[in-house]
């Protein structure tokens, strides 16, 4: 018996061991016609298999790319998109170059600061309110992922003040939302995005058998 172990290494593990063993075979076609048409039956499969690639941009390019990565850039068929050029594809991207900054609490991220000192610059009106309100409640949100034992509104309004330097002000009257709401609402968004995937694996599978 021989065991995954044993075997030789896939080059684009996500679309498994049997999607490998249809394109070295596809290497072996000799004939060009059926050779073409046997890729295009391949990344037809590909997508079958591997359907969270049809999520992002230009899948279909991108299916052709694998394709031929598979393939060790030898497979010789016609493409509806430019071949990948292995140099391109290999090669790794430069370093960049972040800038040192310190995040001042740690559980907003720098983001957060940043769309602060943008809001800061904004001009005063009910849009401008709007997007106060909605920071100190995203400050909330995301500190109780951080730590749900130890989150209380005061020091939440705290964090908000001195992270606008005080320059955002919120209304006497606002009150930001609950812990059992936002984490309800955070149960919610998990179950439904659950349920929408399990729907799109459903539709998957229902298009495959016709």
């Amino acid at each position: 018996m021989k065991y995954n172990t044993q075997s030789k290494k896939l080059i684009v593990p996500e679309y498994g061991r049997n999607i490998q063993g249809l394109v070295d075979y596809a290497m072996t076609i000799e004939d060009r016609e059926k050779r073409n048409f046997y890729a295009n039956v391949i990344v037809y499969a590909m997508a079958q298999v591997n359907p969270g690639v049809k999520e992002s941009t230009n899948y279909k390019h991108k299916l052709w790319d694998h394709l031929f990565i598979m393939s060790d850039y030898k497979l010789d068929v016609d493409s509806p998109f430019p071949k990948p050029i292995p140099e391109e594809v290999e090669s790794k991207p430069e370093r960049l170059n972040y800038k040192s900054s310190v995040i001042r609490f740690r559980p907003y991220g720098k983001l957060i600061e940043n769309m602060i000192d943008k809001v800061i610059e904004l001009p005063e009106g009910e849009e401008k309110k709007t997007l106060i309100e909605m920071i100190a409640q995203h400050l909330k949100k995301s500190y109780l992922q951080w730590n749900i034992n130890s989150c209380d509104d005061e020091m939440i309004l705290s964090h908000f003040e001195q992270l606008s330097h005080g320059q955002l002000k919120l209304n006497e009257d606002f009150k930001l939302h609950s812990t059992k709401k936002l984490l309800n609402d955070h149960s919610s968004g998990k179950n439904k995005n659950y349920s929408q995937q399990q729907q799109n694996k459903k539709k998957q599978n229902n298009k495959s058998k016709k």
